[in-house]
């Protein structure tokens, strides 16, 4: 996608819930999953999409919340919605995050400059803000597609990692 084609991506789910995010099982890309939403009156049904970040070299996750919140936010209840609900806290048992103020791109990225000029590919830098975290991604392309529902983004294997080694 070009600049243009990723913006509009990103402006297609402000506001919307993210379900996930984090590296790939492969751990190249990033993924973050979305529950993307419309008005209910419109018969439209809610569907889950992957915005896969495509050669993201980095990947920064900081709190949104201040230290108050954080503080307020400790209890072990709250990670739970049933018993989380009605304390005074961030609830993290809810289970996704308000996609708000959204996704843009950061123009003039001199990280992702140095990518491009590494690499020979065009690199950006997206800057993600939701309810509970704010997400850098320094990433060369982006891909949008559709999952099921009970999509799963890694599963834990029964034996372990492959023994196999990265040559680099």
């Amino acid at each position: 996608m070009d600049t243009s084609e990723i913006e509009a991506a990103f402006d297609d789910v402000v506001d919307q819930a993210i379900l996930f995010h984090g590296f790939t099982d492969y751990m190249r890309d990033y993924d973050i999953l979305i529950c993307a939403t419309a008005d209910p009156s419109t018969g439209i049904p809610p569907k889950h999409v992957r915005y896969r970040f495509i050669y993201c070299v980095s990947a920064v996750a900081t709190s949104a919340l201040t230290p108050e919140i954080w503080k307020r936010s400790l209890d072990q209840r709250l990670v739970d919605y049933d018993q989380g609900r009605d304390l005074d806290g961030y609830v993290w048992g809810v289970k996704w995050q308000c996609l708000y103020p959204g996704m843009k791109l950061l123009r003039d990225s001199v990280d992702a400059q140095r990518w491009s000029r590494e690499l020979g590919l065009p690199f950006y830098e997206a800057v993600i803000g939701t309810n509970g975290h704010n997400i850098s991604l320094i990433f060369s392309d982006l891909v949008v597609d559709t999952v099921e529902t009970g999509y799963a983004p890694f599963v834990v294997p029964a034996s372990g990692p492959d023994p196999k080694i990265p040559l680099s």
